[in-house]
């Protein structure tokens, strides 16, 4: 078994996002002010003396504005020399009086700049960098880098190997519970590491073709249902996450649930051939001494203190491993296949429910089963297809990074809808005598287990009541890695009735998108695949198409460049598409036939690049 990973990265941001109003106390801004730079160094200082006390070893990201700070600087060399910390540079920290004069702008998302000021940015950044360490860095990062930013820098400065390139489900959720003011939208991506493609950063290379050069980290671990269902800001291994998410007792400043998030990321090792990672990137402002989050500064720092210790006694006991990001993106280099998935079933650690979600990543697609709604697929992002999406100022999308989706339950309503039309999930439906119950409906319980290179949810059998029938129904989804497919059993353990036949139902109600408003679906192609090829060209007029023998139903989304389509195990089964209207902008795919007890009927739904 593996050791547990962890990249511990400290930033001395000298002028913090958010901490020159605090500091300032109703002066007018000055982010030069000496008591500013002076906190924001002291409590760097902190954060490093912690880590190192507990036996850990970090990766410095120097920030611009740090690279003007002599003492900064000395620090960042002391500790290379004294803990084996790594210097590297980050692009997060932009603002600064230096950084304002030269660019005449109060932007500081790296992403969200045009091409040609990214490009002078991070050569000003970087040339600095070199200037005072006499060599460039091997780590690099910010909330999102975007592919073009990320090949761009590999092929000037190619000592970059490993990259902070994403904050996972940073989108409309954390918008919204920051007064729709936090313009960083990147929903999407991975959760864990992986190797971004050259055409995307979201979706990770199928091979080295694809490659661009580094190995990605997210931006922070989250809670995997805790930040789906809610804003991520609260529920992350960043012991002032938790903080913020109000999930401590107030009267002892214990959390337990800091530490159980920690050991859920180091159980994944049971999922992905040995192998569990987990991260911490704090900037100082989240230790600001005026508090923060209604917490004290007391209280900001025993978090951070306790969290470091925590690591540091898993070291101990030989379970974890420390690694700079540079290290890291070695050893993850030699112990992942491009193919390979990474792969989490996730179970409830803070309401107390017994809720469980999977959640599977790939080259080809992130998709995520949800157990409460009887093993539904209720988000879906077609990595296949490796959408080319520039990003910033003099693109179509300025902060919108998202990888957009074709289901999304939070966006789209999933199979919980208000009184007309339908949310976007994969599910499936049994109809019998004018009944109808949809597996949404069934909550169940997972079980993970691999066989070669396909990895298996084996979900606890279902009890469905109809009025004069009883039926016990097992579904297994299966995930073989390079498919880009995902193949789904049902399989009829018992009938009350032997003899009695039921309708199954397989569906898909998808569209696309990166947030809760409707896109134009207008030129969707939507078409029953088979010698009698029937097909629907979108346009919001309710039509329905159906092909008894259909060899695959499937929709065209020229928008994303995305195909998406189903297939059965029997020939004989009816397959059709439906179109939707305007109040219910979404497309339907689908199967069905009769089956009876003990019968296995399986359907594999396939992403693809549309030409």
């Amino acid at each position: 078994m593996d050791k547990f990973i962890v990249n511990i990265i400290h930033r001395p941001e000298m002028v913090p996002e958010y901490a020159e109003k605090v500091t300032g106390h109703g002066k007018a801004e000055d982010i030069g002010r000496k008591a500013l730079l002076t906190e924001s160094l002291d409590i760097f200082k902190t954060q490093q003396r912690l880590a190192h006390e507990n036996g850990l070893k970090t990766t410095i990201q120097m920030t611009y504005a740090s690279l003007f700070n002599e003492e900064a600087v000395a620090l960042a060399k002391a500790d290379h020399e004294k803990y084996g910390d790594e210097i590297a540079l980050s692009l997060l920290g932009l603002p600064c009086k230096e950084f304002r004069e030269k660019y005449k702008t109060k932007d500081f998302c790296i992403w969200m700049f045009s091409m040609e000021d990214k490009k002078s940015i991070v050569d000003d950044i970087f040339a600095k960098f070199h200037d005072i360490f006499g060599f460039y860095p091997e780590s690099t990062g910010s909330y999102y880098l975007d592919a073009d930013l990320i090949n761009y820098i590999k092929e000037t400065y190619p000592s970059v190997k490993c990259a902070v390139a994403t904050c996972w489900e940073e989108g409309p959720k954390a918008y919204h519970t920051c007064n729709n003011s936090w313009y960083t939208l990147f929903d999407g991506g991975p959760w864990a590491p992986w190797i971004p493609s050259k055409q995307n950063t979201h979706a990770p290379a199928a091979n080295e073709a694809e490659d661009s050069g580094i190995v990605a980290i997210p931006h922070l671990s989250r809670d995997l249902i805790a930040c789906y269902d809610g804003n991520g800001s609260n529920f992350g291994t960043h012991p002032q996450n938790v903080l913020r998410g109000m999930i401590y007792d107030s009267q002892t400043w214990e959390y337990p649930y800091m530490y159980n998030l920690i050991d859920q990321y180091r159980s994944l090792e049971k999922y992905n051939n040995g192998y569990a990672y987990n991260m911490m990137f704090v900037g100082p402002a989240w230790m600001n001494k005026m508090g923060r989050w209604e917490a004290p500064y007391e209280l900001l720092e025993k978090s951070y203190s306790d969290g470091c210790a925590y690591y540091g006694k898993l070291k101990k006991e030989g379970k974890l491993v420390d690694m700079t990001m540079a290290e890291f993106a070695d050893h993850y280099r030699k112990k992942k296949s491009y193919t390979e998935p990474e792969c989490a079933l996730w179970r409830d650690i803070l309401y107390g429910s017994d809720k469980q979600l999977f959640w599977y990543c790939d080259p080809y697609m992130r998709a995520c089963v949800n157990m409460d709604q009887g093993g539904a697929i209720v988000d879906l992002r077609p990595y296949a297809a490796k959408l080319e999406w520039p990003v910033g100022i003099g693109t179509k999308h300025v902060q919108d990074a998202s990888y957009p989706f074709l289901i999304q339950e939070k966006y789209r309503a999933g199979y919980f809808t208000h009184y007309a039309g339908e949310g976007t999930v994969r599910s499936a439906k049994l109809s019998y005598q004018g009944e109808e119950v949809d597996l949404c409906l069934c909550r169940t319980k997972a079980h993970f287990s691999q066989e070669g290179n396909t990895r298996i949810l084996t979900l606890d059998p279902v009890e469905i009541e109809f009025y004069d029938l009883t039926m016990k129904l097992q579904t297994r989804i299966y995930f073989e890695e390079g498919s880009s497919e995902i193949k789904i059993e049902r399989a009829i353990l018992e009938m009350s009735n032997p003899e009695a036949q039921v309708e199954l139902n397989e569906y898909m109600v998808a569209c696309y998108g990166t947030t809760e408003y409707p896109e134009d679906m207008t030129g969707i192609i939507l078409k029953c695949e088979g010698p009698q090829e029937k097909s629907i060209s979108y346009e919001y007029k309710c039509r329905e198409e159906q092909l008894a023998g259909a060899e695959a139903v499937s929709a065209v989304i020229g928008a994303i460049e995305t195909k998406v389509s189903m297939r059965p195990s029997d020939p004989e089964a009816v397959g059709y598409v439906k179109e939707g209207y305007a109040f219910s902008p979404m497309f339907t795919l689908g199967y069905t036939k009769t089956v009876s007890d003990k019968e296995v009927f399986a359907t594999w739904l396939k992403l693809e690049k549309a030409n």
